[in-house]
């Protein structure tokens, strides 16, 4: 049995996967990233320039 050299759609559709499998990570780790974000519970008031809330702007 001969080793056959690898036709060229298979080598584009490698290249294809692989980027779709890269941004489907990218999509994963930004979803997390965000679901993190939103669990913990960061008070922004405190940092400098932060927004802060008043009796009058609730």
């Amino acid at each position: 049995m001969t080793i056959r050299a690898e036709h060229e759609i298979h080598t584009r559709r490698r290249g294809r996967n692989l980027g779709i499998g890269l941004m489907l990570g990218g999509f994963v780790i930004l979803v997390m990233a965000l679901t993190y974000v939103k669990i913990t519970n960061i008070d922004f008031s405190d940092l400098p320039g932060g927004a802060v809330q008043t009796e009058e702007s609730m």
